[in-house]
């Protein structure tokens, strides 16, 4: 077992523990679902390591002996704040108060962005019986692609575009329907936003 300290507080956890997993204290994260790899990519996790140059990603750095860990330094919570600003700048609106972008955001104190400007256009892909995308709240987390492909095993969804542009679609962009979609529902199951979600719950929220 290996010994640390995270905020003040002495873990013991085995070897190849993360510091998201070991923290007794919650980290927001966003692109982060326990049953997929560990992905680092939205900067939401971040934590002080004492003696590392800045703050690390929680999700993808593993325990050391003798680490000592701060959850709450004012430098990680800086820029994980400015990283879900700027996520919900881009955004028709608020986040549903159900969703997990709008608890990270509680979590972070953030109510809203101090940098307005273009939010995606609203468009809705229907075609599938059960399953409904809504593309403007999609936040290019790429854990719906993950899930598909590394839980599910089909690949049906893919990520296209870059930055502003980026976003997601089923197959080569021919709807759910049409792609290799089996209706196991991994992609809303994981899915922070709502950007895609179960279509009998489309109209009830």
């Amino acid at each position: 077992m290996i010994e640390l300290t995270i905020d003040g507080e002495t873990v013991s956890v085995p070897p190849g523990t993360t510091i998201l997993e070991a923290s007794p204290t919650p980290i927001p994260t966003l692109c982060f679902d326990d049953r997929q790899a560990p992905f680092g990519a939205c900067r939401v996790c971040l934590v002080a390591v004492e003696g590392a140059p800045g703050p690390v990603a929680s999700c993808t750095t593993q325990v050391r002996p003798g680490m000592v860990v701060d959850t709450q330094d004012a430098t990680a919570k800086r820029v994980a704040g400015a990283v879900v600003e700027l996520v919900l700048s881009e955004l028709p609106g608020p986040p549903g108060e159900h969703t997990e972008l709008a608890e990270v955001a509680r979590m972070l104190g953030v109510s809203e962005t101090r940098w307005p400007g273009a939010t995606h256009d609203v468009a809705h892909d229907e075609r599938h019986p059960y399953l409904a995308f809504q593309h403007e709240w999609c936040i290019s987390c790429g854990r719906c692609v993950r899930a598909c492909d590394e839980v599910q095993g089909t690949f049906a969804l893919t990520a296209i575009g870059r930055g502003f542009g980026a976003n997601i679609v089923a197959g080569l962009d021919e709807g759910f329907k049409d792609s290799a979609c089996v209706s196991c529902g991994a992609c809303a199951d994981t899915c922070p936003t709502d950007a895609i979600t179960e279509i009998t719950l489309l109209h009830l929220r």
